[in-house]
C-alpha cells in the first residue's frame, strides 16, 4: 500500500540524481560491449575463434540491471525537507532504514565549502549531529538544499 503524502507542496524533495549518472555510464558501456559482440558475430566464419554472439546477452542484463538502479535513484528520495523536519533514506532498504530528524532536535547546521557534506548539530556545543553527504544530490540542487536547510535552523527563522 502507498501511502499518501498530506501535503506534497510543503516540501521539499531531493532524490539521489548525482549518484545516477554512475550508473547511466556504466550501461552505456554494457550496451557498447554487447552491440560490439553482436557486430563481430558476422565475422565468425572467417575467424571461428571470435565469441559467439550469445554473449552479448551477459553485458545487455548488467545494463538492464544499471538503468533499473539509475532510474530507482532519480525518482526516489534521498532527503525531504518537510515541515517536522529532515526525513533521511538510506540506499538500502530505505522504507525501513528512514530516519526524522525533526527540527527541534537540530540546534545548527553547516554544510562545508565545497557543498558536499551537511552537518546537523544537536546541541549548542558541536558534540553530537549527524554528518550527511550531499554528493548523492546533483550539484546545482546542493545549494538549494543547503539555503533552505540553514535558513530553517538559523536563529532568525521562525520555528513553530
Amino acid at each position: 500500500m502507498v501511502a499518501r503524502i498530506q501535503s506534497p507542496e510543503k516540501e521539499l524533495r531531493f532524490t539521489r540524481s548525482g549518484q545516477a549518472l554512475l550508473f547511466w555510464l556504466a550501461a552505456s558501456f554494457g550496451v557498447a560491449i554487447g552491440v560490439t559482440l553482436l557486430a563481430t558475430a558476422i565475422y565468425r566464419k572467417e575467424n571461428p575463434e571470435l565469441p559467439h554472439p550469445a554473449w552479448a546477452l551477459a553485458p545487455f542484463a548488467f545494463s538492464a540491471a544499471m538503468i533499473h538502479m539509475a532510474i530507482h535513484l532519480t525518482r526516489h528520495a534521498y532527503l525531504i525537507l518537510t515541515p517536522l523536519g529532515i526525513e533521511i533514506f538510506p540506499f538500502f532498504r530505505p522504507a525501513d532504514g528512514m530516519r526524522l530528524v525533526t527540527w527541534q532536535e537540530i540546534s545548527a547546521a553547516e554544510v562545508n565549502e565545497k557543498i558536499t557534506q551537511l552537518t546537523l548539530h544537536h546541541n549548542a556545543e558541536k558534540t553530537s549531529g549527524i554528518h550527511l553527504s550531499l554528493k548523492p544530490i546533483r550539484a546545482d540542487r546542493r545549494t538549494l538544499l543547503a539555503k533552505a536547510v540553514i535558513g530553517r535552523v538559523s536563529p532568525g527563522s521562525s520555528n513553530p
